[in-house]
């Protein structure tokens, strides 16, 4: 049996050996609360700072503006939910796009079931949402936009910063999903010019279970998770420090590695898109080498496939990829991100697929990827 190969590092990541070394060393030996005041309570709240201005330093924050959350999920929710509430009283009109991951479109949904007027911005064929698009929509009463950094399924990277600049003398409050971007694109919060921002560690080979909220000194919200006074009291609960521990490491590589892996990824990309060619498969990359985009994720249309018979066939020769969010990929549901690109009625809908890059990949896998891709595109298109 042909050995499997892993190409769907936009859904998840494998721990880093380093990371999981850290993680597990503090998993065994610092088990205190860090809210507690003996000396196992002050050791696990040394190594829980520690962590926090590591991953405050990576985005250009302080220490005391960083969210500990169980992941980019929480991140969301805690940075719509939190900030709305605050808000309310200055009206009840939010900014988002039709492209975001559903853990801000969900919430949006819900808010507007609570007579909240929520617009969604579409895209242009390639993902991208204009300044413009965001000035036009900017009402008196908007006091949330949510944007996302780099789009999770077709890599995609927003404007953030022209976003955040056209904001500044506004009331509303500037939100960016980040998840997919951060540990791969250099992101600081002063230029960016973002009010909020989520990450989390499973997406750059830290444990899954933890992320953070990155909220901007003087920005307020209400804490959705209610208990003790952790976290400044802006998030109840006891800390996950080996995960917190564990995420600071991931980060640190992350940044070492980022500019080679930039590179590699990139390298990749070329890599498959050659095979594909030298054997005779029509294939149409999703966006064109002019569009700044994540260079982990390769989003690829196969003309005369269908994804869900694709995406099986692709598992049986061993090649893990996807066709859009692991949230919803089970369901075989349109992508809502390519229907907002190309409309519902576009064969890109239903014969894409993400190939997406990460640690632990070698040039001969890429080769070897390309070439069981290719043969079996050829099967299926007769």
């Amino acid at each position: 049996m042909k050995p499997a190969i892993y190409l769907d590092y936009a859904a998840t990541t494998p721990m880093h050996p380093a990371v999981l070394e850290r993680f597990t060393a503090v998993l065994t030996d610092t088990y205190g609360n860090p809210s507690s005041t003996h000396q196992f309570g002050r050791q696990a709240k040394k190594l829980l700072e520690e962590a926090r201005k590591i991953l405050a330093l990576s985005i250009g924050a302080s220490p005391n503006e960083i969210i500990f959350t169980s992941g980019g999920t929480e991140a969301d929710n805690l940075a719509i939910f939190g900030t709305v509430q605050i808000m309310q009283q200055h009206g009840r009109h939010i900014i988002t796009t039709a492209v975001e991951h559903h853990a801000v479109l969900n919430p949006c949904k819900q808010l507007e079931s609570q007579g909240y007027d929520v617009t969604y911005l579409q895209p242009d064929p390639y993902g991208v949402i204009s300044s413009e698009q965001v000035q036009k929509s900017l009402r008196e009463d908007t006091i949330l936009v949510s944007i996302m950094f780099g789009n999770n399924e077709v890599g995609t990277i927003q404007p953030i910063a022209e976003i955040g600049k056209l904001l500044q003398p506004h009331q509303a409050v500037f939100h960016t999903d980040a998840v997919q971007a951060f540990g791969i694109s250099s992101m600081h919060v002063d230029e960016l010019q973002v009010d909020l921002l989520s990450v989390s560690a499973h997406k750059l080979n830290g444990p899954k279970g933890i992320g953070f909220l990155y909220q901007r000194n003087g920005k307020l919200l209400n804490a959705q998770l209610l208990g003790g006074e952790q976290e400044k009291k802006r998030r109840a609960g006891t800390e996950n420090v080996p995960a917190a521990v564990a995420f600071a490491e991931a980060v640190t590589i992350a940044e070492q590695k980022k500019s080679e892996n930039v590179r590699i990824y990139q390298s990749y990309k070329k890599i498959m898109s050659d095979i594909f060619k030298q054997n005779d498969v029509e294939f149409h990359p999703t966006l064109p080498e002019s569009i700044v985009a994540l260079p982990h994720i390769y989003h690829v249309s196969f003309p005369g496939t269908d994804v869900e018979t694709f995406l099986m066939s692709l598992d049986l020769e061993g090649i893990a990829v996807s066709s859009g969010s692991a949230c919803t990929a089970g369901s075989f549901e349109p992508s809502h991100v390519v229907t907002a690109m190309f409309g519902k009625e576009s064969d890109n809908v239903r014969n894409s697929i993400r190939i997406s890059f990460g640690f632990g990949l070698e040039r001969p896998m890429i080769e070897e990827a390309a070439e069981r891709i290719s043969a079996v595109v050829k099967r299926l298109v007769k």
